[in-house]
């Protein structure tokens, strides 16, 4: 594994989300460049150096088919029920209290480049035991989000329902601006990506 500004992190990648908005199809599938996004996300996180988990449901055989090859850690959840909340539980069982802070990074984000996590990953560097949250040009909170190990344990007793904004409750949010909408670019619906596929079809 390549040594990098992000080696001291653990990136988390909550991929246990049912895709219920996407009326049969399955988001994290939807191809990019030839490749499904749950791998190419999962490629991108890999590219940083940092040790990289994968938190995926039960019966999701394809999604791990995607990720077969690559050097990753699994979680399986059994019951996604609990949404994001539970996701990030389960991820962080395999998180080690040691490290420098685990970076969570949605699954379903197709603009979030290697570059951009990197950046995430100096700007965590340079503010140690803060959070540092991605943000789109104009200032927007968006992700990924960086937690220090002070904040391990709010992360690991998150309630159902509630993703990470719990943890991040009473913090001063350092952020990291990143280029045009890439912190904000999340597509749960087909029209989502119709639309995304419109826009890099007429700027590519």
């Amino acid at each position: 594994m390549k040594a990098s500004i992000a080696s001291d992190l653990v990136i988390l990648i909550p991929a246990a989300g049912a895709s219920s908005r996407m009326q049969g199809r399955d988001k994290l599938l939807e191809d990019i460049d030839g490749a499904p996004l749950l791998r190419v996300v999962a490629q991108r996180a890999l590219a940083t150096g940092a040790p990289v988990v994968v938190v995926l449901s039960e019966g999701r055989d394809a999604r791990r088919a995607a990720l077969a090859d690559l050097d990753l850690s699994f979680i399986t959840l059994p019951d996604p029920a609990g949404g994001m909340a539970a996701s990030i539980r389960a991820g962080m069982g395999a998180v080690p209290d040691g490290c420098a802070g685990v970076m969570i990074l949605p699954a379903d984000m197709p603009e979030l480049k290697t570059e951009y996590l990197e950046k995430v990953a100096r700007q965590s560097s340079c503010n140690p035991g803060a959070v540092v949250r991605a943000a789109d040009a104009r200032g927007a909170a968006g992700h990924p989000v960086v937690f220090p190990p002070r904040l391990f344990a709010a992360l690991r007793a998150l309630p159902d329902g509630e993703g990470a904004r719990g943890a991040m409750a009473g913090e001063e949010i350092i952020p990291c601006p990143l280029p045009g909408a890439a912190a904000l670019t999340d597509l749960d619906t087909q029209d989502d990506w119709a639309a995304w596929r419109t826009r890099q079809n007429s700027t590519g």
